[in-house]
């Protein structure tokens, strides 16, 4: 599917967005590397934590983190987060068009090997400021011939009003719908490609249909439980008010098991430190219904780990580690996400693929190709020092070549060879899922 006309069609794009200059300090943990910060007043979130505290006792880690991220009113997220040179932290799109360019690909690539579907849906989960949508439609864009028999449609999972105005801003000019009648999304519009945008609170709103899934540093803002290894037993890791200084917040032990010690954590479990993310293993689990039901599949990049990991919850602010109990509902909170414990939730209703490094899956979409198009149609020195400090950033091993991770849901069909049921000895290969397989071009 992967096929030299697709790849050359698809890198004949001449236009680029412009690129800005963008610097990110990428850290796999939070202890003692946290920026200093001078006592400041109480923000409005941590004044309505300590009286929860308060009133309650401890919370868990989860608790803090959705309160802290997605408070209606005081939420991280809700209130329109910080990606960007000028906010907390930057991602992938927003340090290169090649990336979205790439992902993009992967689509077209998957719905070619699936048979070319008559239509099919484009799902995003928390799509940030919208641009890699953007620069996905620029390549569906590019592609209209190859689409032209296809109805495609964009439909985005997003809480924050603030991200989805900004979301409809870059892809459709702004002109967009509130509270359509006939759906069950909350905004609808069309992008400046004429192609239909739906967006949506929670992705059990989103229509049933053959559907590609996007997740991109989705997973690892969503809530964890913390759990420690105690001559005692499991305890979990809550968060609390400290009795010793004023306005301050602290970890400390459950004194006895909990119900989510009791849930999730397995009994062949190994490390000390185990973090879960339940809710992560209900959106997982949702995914691979609707691909075993409809057909498609979900791509997932993400920080994570198969597995291995222990003490992974950070914060970041200005592009720094920061505290992750200070001044909490100002920065960034994220948690490597656990591969394996994705693919256990799965139970096999769908074949997985992965995790394998950002790095190796950009090489193999033909990351390498791509920006000695763009190099080649770049004039002036400043543009070729940016593709290149851009293809560095995402590329680099201690930087986030190494950092994300790219892990696949598709069908168990798409693996197997058609012939396989009749003709079990066939050597016929398989076609390859771009990303996963290194690139040829004959």
């Amino acid at each position: 599917p992967f096929c030299r006309s697709l790849f050359t069609a698809a890198f004949g794009l001449a236009g680029r967005r412009r690129l800005p200059c963008h610097h990110a300090l990428i850290s796999s943990g939070a202890g003692g590397q946290a920026e200093t910060e001078k006592t400041t007043a109480p923000t409005a979130m941590l004044r309505h934590l300590l009286l929860k505290l308060r009133a309650t006792g401890p919370v868990t880690v989860a608790e803090y983190m959705r309160e802290a991220l997605t408070n209606p009113g005081q939420g991280y997220y809700t209130r329109g987060g910080g990606i960007g040179e000028s906010g907390d932290f930057v991602t992938s799109p927003e340090i290169s068009q090649i990336f979205g360019e790439l992902i993009g690909i992967w689509y077209i690539s998957e719905w070619i090997a699936m048979g070319k579907p008559k239509a099919f849906q484009l799902v995003e989960l928390g799509p940030g400021r919208g641009t890699l949508t953007d620069d996905i439609l620029r390549v569906f864009n590019q592609l209209a011939s190859l689409l032209s028999k296809c109805d495609v449609s964009i439909h985005l999972v997003e809480v924050s009003p603030k991200l989805s105005k900004t979301q409809a801003l870059i892809l459709t000019g702004g002109k967009v719908q509130s509270n359509p009648e006939d759906s069950s999304a909350y905004m609808k519009a069309v992008s400046k490609t004429g192609i239909p945008i739906f967006w949506y609170r929670d992705i059990q709103d989103v229509p049933p249909g053959y559907s590609f899934y996007l997740a991109h540093e989705f997973f690892d803002a969503l809530p964890i439980h913390k759990f420690q290894r105690t001559e005692k037993g499991w305890r979990e890791v809550l968060v609390d008010a400290d009795p010793e200084v004023p306005d301050q917040l602290r970890f400390v032990l459950s004194p006895s098991s909990t119900p989510a010690t009791e849930n999730f954590i397995q009994p062949e479990e190994r490390r000390d430190h185990v973090e879960v993310c339940p809710e992560a293993g209900v959106i997982i689990q949702r995914l691979a219904c609707r691909i075993e039901k409809d057909g498609g599949a979900a791509l997932v990049a993400d920080y994570g780990h198969d597995g291995t990991k222990m003490d992974t919850f950070r914060g970041f602010r200005n592009h720094k580690p920061h505290d992750v109990l200070k001044a909490p509902g100002t920065a960034d909170l994220t948690a490597d996400v656990d591969f394996s414990y994705l693919r256990k939730m799965i139970q096999g209703r769908t074949a997985t693929l992965g995790p394998i490094k950002q790095r190796e899956f950009l090489k193999n979409m033909g990351i390498d190709l791509r920006l000695q198009v763009l190099l080649q149609n770049s004039h002036d020195t400043q543009t070729r020092e940016q593709l290149l400090h851009s293809y560095d950033m995402l590329m680099n091993p201690e930087k986030m070549g190494d950092c994300f991770n790219f892990f696949a849901l598709l069908p168990h069909h798409r693996l197997l060879h058609p012939d396989k049921k009749h003709k079990p000895e066939s050597k016929a290969p398989v076609a390859p899922v771009a990303g996963f397989d290194e690139l040829l071009l004959k």
